[in-house]
């Protein structure tokens, strides 16, 4: 499949498509989506669904981009990444990560209002939510930690620090690695260990990424964002 032919199968929304073609002509595309092929020809399951690894994009444009949530790797369990970082489907039973997330979210702000697994809410509001590997192989972690996403994931970065005031929030040490991509000067980077069970209590827990975040929208003329 000719890329600009897969690209139109993946919908990714047209003012990303633009920013991303200016940014790179779309180039970094070619390495991960070719691997992503291959994999498929050889049957192997790969998660998300293809149709769902631009999620983050389509669910929160260019224009409405405010805060980057960064995380490592979509759930490698069949049937639970949805495209968006953290975020599940309704009808999921909440992962752990997540409810850490939420966990941190009551002690920093004292409610939750999105208490399901779904994050569309957030996306809707401005929320990029990235993971720093689009896809996995199902039941292998950081199976494509190494296959050419982080080419994209800079580019993506390029595009935003032309925008600047945005908020990027960088958990664990998979995503960390972009923090030197950021224009620090510009945007507000928050870093902490990811939130998952085995590292949440190293960082996330007490890092109030979420009313900083807000206090940084307001400063900015920005809506804060309704956790």
């Amino acid at each position: 499949m000719k890329m600009n032919n897969f690209i139109k199968s993946i919908s990714m929304p047209n003012d990303w498509l633009v920013e991303l073609k200016n940014t790179s002509s779309l180039n970094s595309l070619y390495k991960p989506i070719d691997f992503i092929k291959q994999e498929l020809s050889r049957d192997k399951e790969i998660t998300p669904p293809i149709n769902k690894i631009f999620n983050a994009f389509n669910f929160c444009s260019f224009l409405s981009t405010k805060v980057v949530i960064f995380g490592q790797d979509p759930y490698f369990q069949k049937g639970l990444a949805n495209g968006l970082a953290f975020s599940v489907d309704e009808d999921k039973t909440l992962p752990a990560s997540l409810k850490n997330i939420y966990k941190e979210i009551e002690n920093d702000l004292g409610a939750v209002i999105n208490k399901s697994g779904c994050l569309k809410n957030w996306a809707n509001q401005g929320v990029l939510l990235l993971n720093a590997s689009l896809s996995v192989e199902i039941s292998y972690p950081g199976s494509h930690s190494n296959i050419g996403w982080e080419d994209f994931i800079y580019d993506v970065i390029k595009s935003l620090n032309k925008k600047g005031g945005i908020v990027f929030m960088l958990w664990g040490n998979n995503a960390k690695k972009y923090v030197k991509r950021i224009d620090q000067a510009n945007n507000l980077v928050l870093t902490s260990s990811h939130p998952s069970p085995l590292s949440a209590h190293k960082g996330f827990f007490g890092c109030k990424h979420f009313s900083k975040c807000n206090t940084y929208l307001i400063k900015n003329k920005y809506s804060p964002i309704k956790w």
